[in-house]
C-alpha cells in the first residue's frame, strides 16, 4: 500500500481538501484525529498529561482542554516539546494501523498531518501532497473557526514550518485560496495521476 502525506499549516483546509480526496474512494487518516483518540479519557496519554500540567487543563467531564493545552505550550517551547515527545510515538504507532485498511481497492492511501514535514511521520509516505494558501488566509479561516485571538494563531504559525519551506519540499501543491471547485479540479488531477502512477509500479 502506498502512502500519500496530505499537509498544509492551521487554516489553509486540509479536512475539506482530503474529503474531496475522499469523494474519489480515497481511504484518509487524519492526524489531529488520532491524536485525540490517544488522550481520550481513560487513556495513559491524558493521565500524564493531567500529572505534568495540573487538573486545571481537563473539563468538568475529564476530557482534555483542547484550547487550553494549546494556550500553555505555544507560550512555552520546553513544554511544547514535552507534549510531543509524549504522544507523537503513540499517534504514529496508531496512524500506522489505520493506513493499512483490509480490501481496499485504490492503490494508496491520504495520511492527513499538520506537523508531516515537522516530524517523522514524514517517513510514513511517499509522496507530499501541500495545501498552499497566503498567510492572511490562514489567520482569518482560524479565527472564525476557534475564535482564536490573531496573536494565538500567529503563534501557532510561527511554530510550523514556514510557508516557502513546505512549499519547497512539496511533490504536488494544492491552492486552496480560489474556491472549491478550483480545488476539486486540482484534486481529481492528482489523484488520477497518483492511481495511475501507483498501478503501475504495483
Amino acid at each position: 500500500m502506498h502512502v500519500v502525506g496530505l499537509t498544509g499549516g492551521i487554516g489553509s483546509g486540509k479536512s475539506t481538501i482530503a474529503r474531496l480526496f475522499a469523494e474519489h474512494g480515497v481511504h484518509w487518516v487524519d492526524a489531529d484525529d488520532v491524536a485525540r483518540e490517544v488522550v481520550e479519557p481513560g487513556t495513559p496519554a491524558l493521565d500524564a498529561i493531567a500529572a505534568h500540567f495540573g487538573d486545571h487543563i481537563l473539563q468538568p467531564d475529564g476530557a482534555l482542554d483542547r484550547g487550553a493545552l494549546r494556550a500553555l505550550i505555544f507560550q512555552d517551547e520546553n513544554q511544547r516539546k514535552w507534549l510531543e515527545q509524549l504522544l507523537h510515538p503513540l499517534i504514529r504507532e496508531s496512524m500506522i494501523r489505520q493506513l493499512h485498511p483490509k480490501n481496499y481497492p485504490l492503490p494508496y492511501t491520504l495520511l492527513v498531518s499538520p506537523l508531516l514535514l515537522e516530524t517523522d511521520q514524514h517517513e510514513l509516505v511517499e509522496r507530499v501532497l501541500v495545501i498552499d494558501v497566503p498567510v492572511e488566509v490562514q489567520i482569518e479561516r482560524t479565527r472564525a473557526r476557534d475564535g482564536n485571538s490573531r496573536e494565538q494563531i500567529q503563534r501557532i504559525i510561527d511554530a510550523q514550518l514556514s510557508r516557502a519551506d513546505r512549499r519547497s519540499k512539496a511533490d504536488h501543491l494544492i491552492d486552496n485560496a480560489s474556491g472549491i471547485e478550483q480545488a476539486k479540479a486540482q484534486v481529481a488531477a492528482i489523484h488520477a495521476q497518483l492511481t495511475t502512477e501507483f498501478q503501475r509500479t504495483a
